[in-house]
């Protein structure tokens, strides 16, 4: 008997697909603030990332929907990058995320000392 695919009826399975890439979360929270050029990103990035790496993630993004790419034709290239309208909803998952994430943080401070 195959296992039930949970992509597309199970909330938490969907959402763990979707944001599979390692920096995804993260990506999503500096766009979270507006539209940002792909040098931007890579600058923004807290650890070294390769050119294709980023784009990787972001094509990815791109393809789940929750991202908008926008090519300009012009020299040198420009390229820009936002939230798409379902990629705007996630704010709210943001700042869920960042208040369990900081007292998550305070836990792993207490439990040190």
């Amino acid at each position: 008997m195959a296992k039930k695919e949970l992509f597309g009826l199970c909330p938490y399975v969907t959402t763990q697909k979707v944001l599979t890439g390692k920096w995804s979360i993260y990506i999503l929270y500096l766009l979270s603030d507006g539209t940002i050029r792909f040098n931007e990103l890579q600058r923004r990035m807290p650890e070294e990332m390769t050119h294709t790496t980023l784009s990787r993630q972001l094509k990815t993004l791109e393809d789940e929907g929750l991202i908008i790419r926008t090519e300009y034709q012009q020299i040198p290239p420009k390229v820009e990058y936002s939230l798409s309208e379902i990629g705007e909803k996630f704010k709210k998952v943001l700042a869920v995320l960042e208040v369990w994430g900081n007292e998550y943080i305070a836990y792993l401070k207490n439990k040190t000392e």
